[in-house]
């Protein structure tokens, strides 16, 4: 048996070894990856800048800006080297340090659309209480909560993964460190690993989501009995760009990790991953702000001011 303290490295698959498709997916993520940058340190800044934007929502939307920008960070960068290189080689400590904050950023994320929703219901459902509740404090909490369920999360999926044994091939069926492939390649029992990944998955993954539903069934109820057409646009106009951004991202999300690891097919969770890893965090900047006019009106006021 080869134990994991002889696995220097690991191998990681590049998206494709199709040598003319990968120039095509190098630029394409590379696009991408640009993209999210762009756009999410554009939500940052001009949150930040504008004081119209110093609300609530955009303190937590700052925050998912944040988690995109790392998230993208920690696994667009090897993509890109890995279409490149001759030798896919992921050094033990790198791919340790690599699925630690990917995991981190993704239970973050759940966590964080949730209470991104709660606020939302809280302001279409209690307008007059809204100010009251979600003051500075709560929403630095329930950030911070966030960001603690995820590093939480992450340590204990991180500490059972390596603490397994791996053996034979260190070949990592995947473009990044993630959890499904590495118990694939563990010659160890992995059933508290199946535990683990499905009931903390109800935590941090269906729990969030089950959570952002109700919220939008009571937000929809609210905004379809809403006197004033202009409200009821505006409201659908915000919550409707929330709820793509949470339909996309937990479908794939709770697909890749929240399912028995005999029903993990390689092939089709890498295309699920690309979903959540890649296009998400291009998009959230995109949908956040394309059907969002209080920020479109605070972007054009920081660009008129530095002209």
């Amino acid at each position: 048996t080869m134990n994991q303290t002889y696995i220097q490295d690991f191998i990681i698959l590049a998206l494709t070894d199709h040598p003319d498709l990968k120039i095509v997916l190098f630029c394409t993520i590379l696009i991408i990856y640009l993209m999210a940058l762009v756009g999410n340190v554009i939500i940052i800044l001009v949150s930040y800048l504008d004081k119209n934007l110093h609300m609530p929502m955009y303190f937590f939307l700052g925050n998912l800006s944040f988690v995109d920008i790392f998230y993208t960070s920690t696994t667009m960068p090897k993509m890109l080297q890995l279409l490149l290189a001759k030798r896919r080689f992921i050094s033990f400590l790198g791919c340790v340090a690599q699925m630690y904050t990917f995991i981190t950023l993704v239970g973050t994320e759940c966590v964080l659309l949730a209470v991104m929703s709660y606020d939302r219901f809280l302001a279409v459902c209690s307008p007059l209480r809204y100010s009251l509740i979600m003051n500075h404090k709560i929403c630095s909490l329930l950030a911070g909560f966030s960001w603690l369920s995820g590093l939480v999360n992450s340590i204990v999926h991180t500490f059972f993964t390596f603490h397994l044994h791996f053996c034979g091939s260190n070949t990592v069926n995947y473009f990044y460190c993630d959890i499904p492939p590495l118990l694939s390649i563990s010659c160890d029992d992995i059933s508290v690993n199946q535990t683990l990944l499905l009931s903390i998955g109800v935590f941090i993954g269906w729990t969030p989501f089950m959570c952002i539903i109700v919220s939008y069934i009571y937000i929809i109820v609210t905004i379809i009995n809403m006197k004033s057409s202009e409200g009821r646009q505006k409201a659908f106009s915000t919550c409707s760009s929330h709820l793509t951004v949470v339909i996309l991202y937990f479908g794939s999300v709770l697909f890749s990790y929240v399912r028995p690891i005999s029903s993990y097919s390689m092939a089709k969770d890498r295309l699920i991953s690309v979903l959540y890893s890649v296009v998400c965090p291009m998009l959230n900047p995109v949908i956040y702000t394309l059907k969002n006019q209080d920020f479109k009106k605070a972007l054009h006021r920081q660009f008129s001011q530095r002209q």
